[in-house]
């Protein structure tokens, strides 16, 4: 009887499906979502292309094309190589680097924190058993979860029958991933839906499949399911939720190194567009004592030379991944002894080149203000 009544759940419109907001069962996806593969994947990929006498293609463009099912994403770019040859290729090439793959920033805290709230986790991704237990022992992850449904070619055909296996009430699950295949997947299954910027997809992509939420990582869904008692609810925007909102106050800055190079990273939640270092100014901080506190913990980088260079005002940008309005201080610098850079997980690259250079960027538009001001006022 039980069976029968979730499959007639799923028929149900929304309003009368989802008789609980309250999350008690989350469904993860693996790759990209708890733990960072994406440069193993994605180097596995070119040697596959290689061997298949097609180019290779940019880590950029990789997170724009790459798809699920597996066989739509080759048919793009291999159609005239069976997909069995071109998965022997793959794999015999991931199987020799996937030890590189580590946990995402926030994943550990986050399984923690449901697993001490008695929420049911299980796990629904692509990914081979071969590497699966491996990685989740390395990382430590495998206790955590109920179940793991592996190596599934495509969610959407299965996740129907995870939730009838195992008694999961739709309104009460939740799906966390990081490709829009993922989010599609929640629809089909008719249960709430998560994406992560941690991952494949980009923010377009991603907003495109119209999850019920979009974070920047695990760490921050963790405070919206602590502070709504573990419900999912509708995200208005903050002119709707009759509140005394304020602006966020940043600090960024363009650094310069002794060649004259200037620094550039990409960061997933300005839509994978090209900007500089920072961020936000704490209590009791003077805006230069923020600067170079972001600048080293983001880059590693000390600076010196610091001049303020302009105020921007950045209100509800299409370019950031939620609604938001900054007060943004900008400044530029020069790097202190050798350029070194060891990013933390707020960007995914780096690169050091010229003012010319950087302006041929996919740049945010923060960015392509600041690079214009300080022509002008250095010369550059």
């Amino acid at each position: 009887m039980r069976r029968a009544f979730l499959r007639f759940d799923h028929c149900l419109p929304a309003e009368l499906r989802y008789t609980s907001q309250v999350i008690r069962n989350i469904i993860f996806d693996w790759s990209g979502t708890l733990v960072d593969d994406l440069p193993a994947v994605w180097q596995a990929s070119n040697e596959a292309f290689v061997k298949a006498g097609v180019p290779e293609i940019t880590l950029a463009q990789f997170q724009e094309e790459f798809c699920l099912p597996f066989k739509d994403f080759y048919e793009r770019f291999v159609p005239h190589v069976p997909l069995p040859q071109l998965e022997q290729w793959f794999h015999a090439s991931f199987r020799r680097i996937t030890d590189s793959v580590r946990a995402i920033r926030h994943a550990r805290e986050f399984l923690e924190f449901c697993q001490s709230r008695g929420l049911r986790m299980f796990v629904l991704s692509t990914v081979r058993s071969e590497y699966f237990h491996p990685q989740a022992a390395a990382v430590g992850f495998a206790s955590f979860f109920e179940q793991a449904y592996l190596e599934v070619r495509d969610k959407r055909k299965k996740i129907l029958e995870l939730l009838d296996q195992d008694h999961l009430i739709p309104g009460e699950t939740l799906f966390i991933g990081d490709m829009q295949h993922d989010i599609e997947t929640a629809k089909c299954g008719r249960i709430h839906s998560c994406a992560v910027l941690t991952g494949y997809n980009g923010l377009a992509q991603l907003r495109a499949s119209k999850p019920d939420l979009i974070v920047e990582h695990l760490g921050e869904l963790r405070e919206i399911l602590e502070n709504n008692g573990l419900e999912i609810r509708p995200q208005p925007s903050p002119a709707r939720r009759g509140k005394a909102l304020h602006p966020i106050v940043t600090v960024g800055a363009l650094i310069f190194n002794q060649d004259d190079q200037v620094l550039m990273v990409r960061t997933a939640k300005w839509s994978n567009r090209w900007g500089i270092p920072g961020g936000k100014i704490q209590f009791g901080e003077t805006a230069e004592e923020a600067l170079r506190r972001e600048i080293k913990e983001e880059t590693n980088l000390d600076i010196d030379s610091v001049r303020f260079v302009l105020a921007q005002d950045c209100i509800r940008s299409p370019e950031f991944y939620r609604e938001a309005h900054f007060v943004l201080l900008n400044y530029w610098c020069r790097c202190r002894g050798e350029p070194r850079v060891i990013l933390n997980s707020e960007a995914r690259e780096f690169r050091w080149v010229r003012p010319e250079e950087a302006r041929r960027l996919p740049l945010n538009q923060p960015t392509i203000n600041l690079l214009a001001a300080v022509e002008k006022e250095v010369n550059v």
